[in-house]
């Protein structure tokens, strides 16, 4: 017994310094940051928890005291939300990332205008994220309405709880146009980038992320600079994101 214990006893330092830390991240980020993830678990031996939704299902949880260490938006704003409760580490935020917004179709589709957009939908649905509190939708309403399309359209939004449930859609066959991120577009071999909105359309698309105030995990801090990292930022580049910052 005593011998059981003394090999527990030097066993538990190192379980301890392995630490885990839990990210919160918006939908979009799926494909990429699992890969930066498994690339710093293999170097440093620590563990990710990634929990994926739209960012406002994600901020609402952590107001709730939800457990994350990390908070990784699509949009300032629900990281604006959380700062002003205390619940983020003001001096740990940074803008992450850059994106764009593009109309997407069946991968045999042909490109096409955004003028023709109400023609080329016809009767079906047009997949977006919630134009009310994801920022997918919040974007993407607000590009169509930029471009004077909203009104010819509106009435055929279908909108889903977070921007890869969009671009399942359109990639199922459900719906035969999605309004999504480009790099949703890159992940996802059924669907093709049929036009791009113009940066000018809706306010520029930044990813923010954050310490939470009450995260106790001593890594966290360690994978949020890697995160800006030249490592993390050819995953993330790769993707079809526009990496905005880089630690050297």
């Amino acid at each position: 017994m005593m011998r059981l214990l003394l090999a527990l006893l030097l066993m538990l330092p190192q379980a301890l310094w392995a630490g885990n830390v839990t990210v919160f991240a918006a939908a979009s980020l799926k494909t990429a940051l699992e890969q930066v993830a498994t690339q710093w678990q293999a170097e440093t031996g620590h563990t990710v928890t990634l929990s994926f939704a739209g960012s406002s299902a994600l901020a609402r949880q952590i107001e709730a005291g939800a457990p994350a260490d990390i908070f990784l938006s699509a949009n300032p704003g629900w990281m604006d939300h959380l700062a002003a409760k205390g619940l983020i580490r003001n001096d740990s935020r940074v803008d992450l990332l850059g994106n764009a917004l593009v109309l997407i179709g069946p991968a045999r589709d042909a490109p096409m205008t955004l003028s023709d957009l109400p023609a080329r939908l016809g009767n079906g649905p047009l997949a977006m994220a919630l134009i009310d509190a994801v920022p997918a939708g919040i974007y993407g309403k607000e590009a169509l309405m930029s471009l004077g399309l909203w009104a010819a359209i509106q009435d055929r939004v279908a909108q889903t709880d977070n921007v890869r449930a969009a671009l399942a859609l359109v990639a199922l066959g459900e719906a035969p146009l999605g309004i999504t991120y480009h790099s949703d577009a890159l992940a996802e071999p059924r669907v093709a980038v049929l036009a791009t909105f113009p940066a000018d359309s809706h306010p520029p698309i930044t990813y923010p992320a954050a310490l939470t105030s009450d995260s106790a995990s001593p890594q966290a801090a360690a994978f949020l600079a890697y995160l800006q990292s030249p490592e993390a930022s050819a995953i993330l580049g790769h993707a079809g994101f526009v990496p905005l910052t880089e630690l050297q």
